[in-house]
C-alpha cells in the first residue's frame, strides 16, 4: 500500500462514499448471498442431486469460498481503515480525495476524476487509484501542471485544470 492510502495510524484511508460502498457490499454478501449459498447447498442436498462427481456442488462450493474470502477481506479492512475527513482533502494540491478537473489535450476535453485508495478505484465512475499510471501523475501537481503518462492505449497528456473536494 502507498503510503498515501494510509493515515498517521498506518491504516488504509477511505473516503466517505467508499466507505458507505464497502459497508453495503458486507451487508448484502453477509445477509443475503451468503444465506442464499447455504440454502442452495441445504436443498440440493436434501433432494440428494450432488453426488461426488457433481459439478454443479463445486461450483457452488467454489462461490461460498469467494464469499467468506471477500467477507474476510472487508472485516479486515474495516478493522484498520479510517474514514477520510472531507475537510483534510487538499485543493491547493492534488492529495487522496481530491476531485481533479483535467483536461485531455489529445481529444479536447475536460472531465473529473477522483483519487481514491485502490479499493475503492472504478474507472468506469472516474474513481481513479493513486496507484495507478494516471493517479501517480497526478499526485502532488498543483493546478495549471500539465503531466504525461502512459496509459494502456499510449501515452496520454493532461492539464490540471482544478482541484476541489
Amino acid at each position: 500500500m502507498d503510503q498515501s492510502q494510509q493515515d498517521n495510524q498506518g491504516g488504509l484511508l477511505l473516503t466517505p462514499e467508499g466507505n458507505l460502498a464497502l459497508h453495503k457490499e458486507l451487508e448484502f454478501l453477509t445477509m443475503v448471498k451468503r444465506p442464499e449459498i447455504a440454502e442452495r447447498i441445504r436443498e440440493s442436498l436434501q433432494h440428494g442431486e450432488f453426488s461426488e462427481d457433481n459439478s454443479e456442488l463445486d461450483e457452488v462450493k467454489f462461490e461460498q469460498a469467494m464469499v467468506e474470502n471477500r467477507i474476510a477481506e472487508l472485516k479486515g479492512i474495516f478493522g484498520t481503515a479510517q474514514v477520510l475527513d472531507p475537510d483534510a482533502i487538499p485543493t491547493d494540491y492534488v492529495g487522496f480525495g481530491s476531485k481533479v478537473t483535467v483536461f485531455d489535450e489529445q481529444f479536447k476535453e475536460e472531465f473529473e476524476v477522483r483519487i481514491v485508495a485502490s479499493i475503492e478505484a472504478d474507472p468506469n465512475k472516474d474513481l481513479i487509484s493513486n496507484d495507478s499510471p494516471m493517479g501517480a501523475a497526478l499526485f502532488g501537481q498543483e493546478s495549471g501542471a500539465s503531466i504525461e503518462f502512459q496509459a494502456p492505449e499510449g501515452k496520454k497528456r493532461y492539464k490540471i485544470v482544478s482541484i476541489s473536494r
